[in-house]
């Protein structure tokens, strides 16, 4: 006889491990720490070719769902068909709805999701004992897990963050909240807009912060006045809802004022083509380097020789933004003051004088001043710097709001109702 695997949350992830999604695979770590048994499916596989160092302490098992609908579209098909056997009358009700779905939004990505969730219920949950489907992210994932949920009869739930929220229909967005269990969001400003375009209000939407890792950046240093040339730094996905173009202004400002800068950007994007081809228009060559993405051990090293954290966070056209941008959260615990922007729940983390300073999305101007009075006025620097520290650690450590997460999960979710938070 095979022993009976312990009940499981099975994750459903747009990928796994993906470098700018952290804050995940920190999430999965600290709730098998907490006494969860987790099993991951994931709809894309690994795009870097590294991942940071707290993945590989990860023990859930990884299913692979097909990426594309065409070339595995035979073993789709096969699964599917199989599955509707078992379910013909289910099945057949699950196939209207995700029709109805593809007719409302002519996008062949619903029938993908559908099938990929009939490949997951045929394929890879029998005898995985999964009892509940979270999803990470309310767009793709949360359609996979729905559609699952509807073929399996597992109750599901989502995380959502920030793209996934503003650029989603609000009545599919609505939709989805109503037919899950409960959402939970990173900020009050995205809990207070799901709220907003639910349907029922009957479901419980939880705002619980990511955090970060407090051990890992975590850096001492005594305070003391930075010195010329001053040291800039940028961690970010290249794409339009951070700003970065903003950020290569003020700095072009800041040079012709004759003001002594060094400028680093670490990440990669869809924008980046374009930024690159700004930093050469403003002739940055001499002034900011682009280093591609890189793993934690290298961006702890940038942290920690950088005197200002300067990102110009923005809404897109397409209605994309952040929530609270992690590496914020990460430069302030590690000293390093941040200038950022007026923009989303960014105001949640950063009081504006007092632990950072904001200023206007697209406005180079006023970013160029902030920079400059948080490098030369040193009695700003120091009070900023001491403040965002504590607030950091009081309010935005993972391993205390890991406790909030596994509370919420142990509260709705039978199986794992003997497992608390502490």
């Amino acid at each position: 006889m095979v022993p009976a695997k312990p009940p499981a949350l099975g994750m459903i992830l747009k990928g796994f491990p993906r470098i700018s999604e952290t804050f995940i695979s920190n999430e999965i770590l600290l709730l098998e720490k907490a006494g969860f048994q987790i099993h991951i499916f994931s709809m894309r596989r690994p795009r870097e070719s590294f991942s940071h160092s707290s993945v590989k302490n990860i023990r859930a098992s990884v299913d692979y769902l097909p990426e594309t609908l065409l070339v595995p579209l035979p073993r789709f098909l096969y699964h599917n068909l199989l599955l509707a056997g078992q379910i013909p009358t289910i099945y057949r009700h699950v196939l209207k709805s995700a029709f109805l779905r593809f007719r409302q939004t002519r996008k062949l990505a619903t029938i993908k999701h559908f099938l990929q969730a009939g490949y997951l219920v045929h394929k890879f949950l029998p005898e995985q004992n999964v009892v509940h489907l979270h999803a990470h992210f309310a767009h793709s994932p949360a359609s996979v897990a729905s559609f699952t949920s509807q073929l399996s009869g597992l109750p599901f739930s989502f995380t959502a963050h920030a793209k996934d929220i503003y650029t989603s229909d609000p009545k599919h967005l609505g939709d989805k909240i109503d037919r899950s269990e409960f959402v939970v969001t990173c900020t009050e400003h995205n809990k207070e807009y799901l709220a907003g375009i639910a349907n029922s209000k009957k479901t419980p939407i939880y705002r619980i912060y990511h955090g970060i890792d407090t051990k890992l950046f975590n850096n001492r240093k005594e305070i003391t006045p930075p010195e010329t040339p001053y040291r800039l730094l940028t961690v970010a996905r290249i794409t339009r809802k951070k700003g970065i173009p903003t950020v290569l202004k003020a700095i072009r400002l800041l040079c012709d004022e004759g003001f002594p800068i060094e400028h680093i950007l670490i990440g990669d994007g869809d924008e980046r083509k374009s930024v690159l081809a700004l930093m050469k228009d403003l002739k940055l060559d001499n002034i900011s380097q682009w280093l591609g993405t890189l793993p934690h051990v290298k961006v702890l090293a940038h942290y920690r020789q950088s005197d200002l954290f300067v990102i110009g966070c923005e809404i897109a056209p397409n209605g994309d933004r952040d929530g609270i941008p992690n590496v914020i959260l990460e430069s302030m615990a590690m000293g390093v003051p941040v200038v950022s922007t007026h923009v989303s729940a960014i105001p949640e983390v950063i009081a504006d004088k007092a632990s950072g300073l904001l200023v206007p999305p697209h406005a180079p101007e006023e970013m160029a001043e902030a920079i400059k009075r948080l490098l030369t006025d040193f009695e700003l620097r120091k009070r900023v710097i001491e403040s965002a520290r504590t607030r950091v650690m009081e309010k935005f450590d993972n391993r205390l709001l890991i406790r909030n997460l596994a509370s919420v999960f142990a509260k709705k979710i039978p199986a794992f109702s003997h497992l608390s938070s502490s």
